[in-house]
This record gives C-alpha cells, structure tokens and sequence, in this order.
C-alpha cells in the first residue's frame, strides 16, 4: 500500500519537539520529505539524524521576515518541490494584563500570527507554480477561548484562525487548501512553568475536558497527516478542534482523584 505522503514534502515550523516533532515522524513515516526549522538547534539536528535522509533541519527563527523564503527555497533546492506547510511555532508568556509590556505583546504575535501569514505566503506563491499544495496553522483552543494571564497569546490564536480562513478563500482558485488544528492544553515544552502536569493547573484542565486526559503530540499529529493529505480533499478554512470534548462543554466536570 503507498504512504499517505509518498513523494511529497513538508516545511515544519517549531518541528524540534513535543507536536512539531510528532508531525514530523508522522509524515516521514508517511512517505513524506522534511525540512525542520526551529530555533533548537540541538533537538533538531538530532531529530532529523533519526529520522534519516528524508529529513533535513534548519536553525531559523520565524519572526525573521527573510526566514519563509530562505527556508522554502532551502526544502525546494534539496527536496525539489514545496508541497505542505505546517505553522507549528509559538510562544507563550504568562503576564497580568497590568503587566503586560507592549514589546511583549508584540512578541508573541510576531511569531504566533504574524509568521503564519509570513510562511503561508511565500509557500503558496511556490505551491501555486506547481499546481496547488496544503497549509495547515495551529491556532489551539484559545482561538476560541481566553485564560486572564495569556492575553497576546489568545489575540494571536483567534488571528491564526480568522487568517486560516481568510487565506482559504484568497487561495482556492490556486488549488491551495488552508486549514488549522485546535490542541487544548500545550504541550509542556510550551508553557514551560507550570506544567500541565502539575496539581495547580492538571485538575482545571481535566474539569473542561470531558474525555478527562490530556493530549498526546502524537495524536494532533494524525489530523495534520489527514489535512495533510488528499483525504481532506474537500478541506478547507477549517479549524479541526483536537480537545477531546472540550468545545462543546458548559460546565466544569468531575475529576477523578
């Protein structure tokens, strides 16, 4: 049976670790080819070097505005074509409202809105002279939600989901399909400190979720490898919530001890 994937390659943005580097298993294991691109040198080096020929790393931070076409000219000279983008990067900070600096504030944006249209352009202009391709943005729950100390974090995601869309429509006549995943709770290597693992914040996140469990990388993976291919054929400017339930829910639920 061919890979899902087979012949096709991928940039991954903020590919070193937890759901970047999940996607990027995912896909290679699927047949594709991928250039990772993250800040981490260390863990993307390694991971591409476990993932073997079909993988390639590069360093490069993607608020850079030179970053996107360095990166997609770097996939198409080694890889000889551009086919999926995955807007994987982000950062969070974890400030009162009455703290919050204005450098901060646009921090976070850069990389986690501003970068996905950044990286979405210059691939589509690429995709668009072969014959179309996919994006995929990661815009998580808080597209939809807000916490009281992450307000650049979900001004941005609630962009990430308005640009899927926007982008969407401005691209459909290219062949160009443009959709977005919703992971609830982040991965730890994201919000650092606390954990979801800790007491302080693993009983709050489980009370909204009704599947009561927290997400695997591995698991948003698999949407993006189903957006990522032609199953999702008639895909596009959607935002396919991966929050085990947590959408729908009114209430808090019970947590089990």
């Amino acid at each position: 049976m061919k890979a899902t994937l087979s012949g096709k390659t991928a940039l991954i943005t903020g590919a070193a670790a937890d759901i970047g580097a999940a996607i990027a298993r995912c896909f290679v294991a699927e047949g594709a080819q991928v250039l990772l691109l993250d800040t981490d040198a260390d863990r993307g080096v390694a991971l591409a070097e476990s993932l073997g020929d079909r993988a390639i790393f590069m360093r490069g931070d993607v608020s850079d505005h030179e970053i996107p076409e360095k990166a997609i000219q770097k996939a198409i000279d080694h890889f000889g074509s551009l086919d999926i983008l995955v807007n994987n990067a982000g950062i969070l900070i974890k400030r009162s409202v009455y703290e919050l600096t204005v450098e901060e504030f646009e921090r976070i944006l850069s990389i986690n809105l501003t970068a996905g249209f950044t990286f979405a352009q210059a691939a589509a202009r690429a995709m668009k002279e072969r014959g179309g391709g996919t994006i995929i943005n990661m815009p998580s729950v808080n597209a939809v939600h807000a916490l009281p100390d992450q307000v650049p974090y979900a001004v941005g995601k609630g962009g990430v989901s308005q640009l899927t869309r926007a982008m969407a429509v401005a691209m459909v006549g290219d062949n160009i399909r443009v959709n977005a995943i919703g992971p609830a709770t982040p991965a730890p290597e994201l919000v650092k400190s606390p954990t979801p693992t800790d007491t302080t914040t693993r009983s709050p996140a489980l009370a909204r979720t009704p599947m009561g469990r927290l997400g695997e990388p591995g698991e948003v993976a698999n949407v993006a490898l189903f957006l990522a291919s032609d199953e999702s054929s008639t895909l596009t400017g959607q935002t396919i919530f991966v929050d085990r339930g947590r959408q729908p829910l009114h209430y808090a639920m019970p947590v089990a001890a």
